[in-house]
């Protein structure tokens, strides 16, 4: 089957763990230090969220109801954001983002009605300056406890933060701040000349955000990373200092110990150890100032990622070794994927390393230069994250972040597909989690992002670049962006069928039907444009009012999956534009990722896995450990680190490059939620020339297993009603399963949740 969310829109989401996958690829036992809210600073020591759990242990009685810190939606998630997006140096400079940055709101009122049985104490903690009201009433100063007679009853709590968003902590025995308590940012409460507060109100609330912080002493604003202790694997010493080399690709702080006297150390980070030695061309570095008479341990200010440290002590300073303090996004690996072929094995593993390092507080493009939250490169962090971890809050956070806040002056990034992207990544989290919460929380966002859209088409009601638009598709010598590109018309098209849906959820009926109208319009007006017959394909533009008879892959390779295209057309287009060398090849991973779907999606898994080998596996013959922003085969040594004009402007991990992980799980294990949250899913697995493969794909409710070789295959899902789609040359057979034969070598098994079905088959 081709479609997906990104393509089949027309067919109790996750949390942190408290398990990852080290370094090493080990999954450490549980500590303190461990915790995604008990991590190391970055001098390695066990944060003040260690004692604050221990006191939380302590403190309360079992019974109370679970609590955890709340803020207005998005608010955290734009500040933490900010946080993260201006760490980026370049050389030493701060280089921060070149589009808007939204802030949160300063003044928040929370409030929730609860109805007691008997008098209650909560306890109150709130980041920023508070009042606090009962049944609208203000209490004297800022109380931390408070009992709350029996009865039905209000509680508000507003907050001023000018410096961190508005956050507060409730917990009693039966009271609790979480998600449900509503929230505002303009109460529009008046009060008359009797004093009488209003009796009705034009006040918008909103259900509250949070993630996991479920302590009083667990700040929001405190959140860090954990980090861990690394020894390098390798360190040479030099005429100017030393070398250390940490085996991969890595990602931290840089502790030198030992150091003693006063000058400086230079330390110059490379992912390649050529970069790390061109100390004037270097991307990144750090200038340590030493004033230590006695020797002592200094750690680098900023995290950076590298392979390679080159590290120079000026005169008069020395020092004996060097460490890293590997910081880490703590989300367990759910996603598993084994086969016959050793090298696809290896290029599974280096594309899991390749998200986990680019998986931190939100879905990043790469750890070394940019660090942002890019929407076309974390809409391809969603759909391997649902085959890998499953990690639903960090594609909230990225969402939030990404949107930012009304009014909309720019596309997200400044980039028109991006945009786009971001309306159609919505839905296929809806769609893989059943959880409808975040679209309700976004939806009015979506709606102002899509007018904005819908306002920047030109007369003949078709997208195309204006002023401050970047038209990026994708990094391609010579790719035209002129006039009216036909990619981005299916892309605003699947936004609006996107709109459409997540209006249905929100019950917004006129909504839905405005934008699936708006939708089947401009899905005739790009065929009746862009395509030609004789070509059998997607032109890419159309400038001053004429289609030109350039033919890219891009709109081309999107129109499959989307299932735009009749059955001659999908034909025609795999012939004339996917499998012609003659078209213009693609070089990044980023549309690798979509040429090689659209390809599997059309049943082409042999050819796809051949194009996997030479193209990742071409990565790891020149030394990659983790997978690059571009790789074209043709350029031979140090031009593979060049981009942007820069010697080492590449990046050598980019979250693009880690697609291997939702290829393998989706359309060789075969696995595919039908209908929301895996209430209803599929497995068609496909070997594609493999002897034998298994893994596991997460959901929401647990994974789902898959075991296939040439004879048999091994299934049980955890959740929902499965259907197993398989072909086979004989008749197949199941013990305890009904197998229905739908013709054409074509069979099928419906799977119960908790079991599990072995199927003898023959192969085809």
């Amino acid at each position: 089957m081709k479609k997906h969310f990104l393509t089949n829109i027309k067919k109790s989401s996750g949390s942190p763990s408290f398990l990852e996958r080290g370094p090493g690829g080990e999954v450490p036992p549980v500590g303190l230090s461990d915790s995604p809210l008990l991590g190391r600073g970055a001098g390695g020591g066990v944060t003040r969220w260690a004692a604050a759990f221990l006191l939380l242990l302590l403190a309360f009685p079992s019974f109370a109801q679970r609590a955890t810190w709340i803020w207005y939606p998005g608010d955290y998630e734009i500040w933490l954001g900010n946080q993260m997006q201006n760490r980026r140096t370049e050389r030493g400079t701060f280089f921060p983002v070149f589009w808007r940055m939204d802030s949160h709101y300063v003044l928040i009122d929370f409030h929730k009605d609860f109805d007691l049985a008997q008098p209650e104490e909560v306890e109150l903690r709130a980041e920023g300056q508070y009042n606090v009201k009962l049944d609208g009433k203000p209490l004297t100063g800022a109380p931390t406890r408070l009992t709350v007679p029996a009865g039905k009853h209000r509680i508000n709590i507003k907050v001023y933060n000018q410096a961190t968003p508005p956050a507060v902590f409730v917990r009693g025995k039966t009271i609790a701040s979480d998600a449900s308590w509503l929230v505002t940012y303009e109460d529009k409460e008046w009060i008359d000349a009797s004093g009488k507060t209003s009796d009705q109100s034009g006040t918008t609330w909103l259900q509250a955000g949070a993630w996991n912080f479920d302590a009083p002493e667990m700040l929001p604003s405190a959140f860090k990373l954990p980090t861990k202790a690394l020894r390098a694997a390798k360190v040479e010493r030099t005429s100017t200092g030393l070398v250390a080399d940490f085996g991969r690709e890595t990602f931290g702080y840089i502790t030198l110990h030992g150091v003693k006297g006063k000058g400086q150390v230079a330390v110059y980070f490379g992912e390649s150890k050529e970069e790390a030695q061109a100390t004037e061309t270097c991307e990144t570095l750090e200038y340590l100032p030493v004033n230590q008479p006695q020797k002592g341990d200094q750690t680098t200010t900023l995290s950076k990622a590298f392979r390679y440290v080159n590290i120079r002590p000026g005169a008069g300073v020395s020092l004996d070794s060097v460490s890293l303090l590997y910081e880490y996004a703590p989300v367990a690996e759910r996603g598993k994927f084994r086969c016959s072929d050793a090298q696809l094995n290896k290029i599974w593993d280096v594309a899991a390393y390749t998200m986990h390092l680019n998986t931190r507080e939100f879905f990043i493009d790469g750890i070394k230069r940019d660090r942002w939250v890019w929407s076309g490169d974390a809409y391809q962090s969603y759909l391997m994250n649902y085959y890998l971890y499953f990690d639903t809050p960090t594609v909230n956070r990225t969402q939030f972040a990404l949107r930012g806040k009304d009014p909309v002056t720019s596309h997200l990034n400044t980039i028109m597909d991006y945009s786009f992207y971001w309306f159609i990544s919505v839905y296929d989290a809806y769609q893989y989690t059943g959880d409808k919460a975040q679209v309700q929380q976004l939806y009015p966002r979506m709606q102002s992002l899509m007018d904005y859209c819908l306002g920047r088409r030109n007369k003949d009601g078709l997208m195309e670049g204006l002023a401050g638009d970047w038209v990026f598709i994708d990094w391609a010598d010579g790719l035209s962006k002129k006039g009216e590109v036909s990619f981005e018309q299916l892309l605003l098209c699947r936004s609006l069928e996107s709109m459409a849906l997540c209006a249905k959820l929100v019950d917004d009926q006129a909504g839905a039907q405005r934008y699936q109208q708006l939708a089947t319009e401009l899905k005739s007006k790009i065929f009746a444009t862009y395509w030609n017959a004789g070509k059998g394909a997607l032109v890419h533009s159309r400038v001053n009012g004429q289609p030109t008879d350039h033919v890219t892959r891009y709109a081309n390779m999107f129109a499959i999956f989307f299932d735009y295209l009749s059955p001659t057309q999908e034909q025609q287009v795999k012939k004339s534009v996917l499998l012609n060398p003659q078209v213009p090849k693609i070089t990044t991973p980023y549309m690798r990722f979509y040429e090689l779907e659209a390809l599997c999606a059309l049943g082409e898994q042999p050819y796809v896995l051949k194009e996997m080998k030479s193209y990742w596996g071409g990565m790891l013959d020149l030394g990659a450990t983790s997978f690059w922003e571009e790789y074209d085969p043709a350029k031979k040594g140090a031009e593979h680190y060049a981009m942007y004009g820069r010697p080492f402007g590449k990046s050598l991990c980019h979250a693009w490059g880690a697609s291997p992980i939702y290829l393998l799980g989706k359309y060789y294990l075969g696995v595919k939620p039908l209908t929301p949250g895996y209430a209803t899913y599929e497995i068609v697995p496909a070997l594609g020339g493999l002897q034998w493969m298994e893994g596991t794909v997460p959901t929401p409710q647990g994974d789902i297993a898959v075991r296939c070789d040439t004879k048999q295959i091994k299934v049980r899902g955890a959740v929902g009603t499965g259907t197993l789609r398989f072909r086979s040359k004989s008749k197949p057979s199941c013990k305890g399963g009904k197998i229905a034969s739908k013709g054409g070598s074509q069979y099928e098994l419906t799977m119960e949740k908790g079991r599990e079905y072995v199927v003898t088959y023959q192969a085809l």
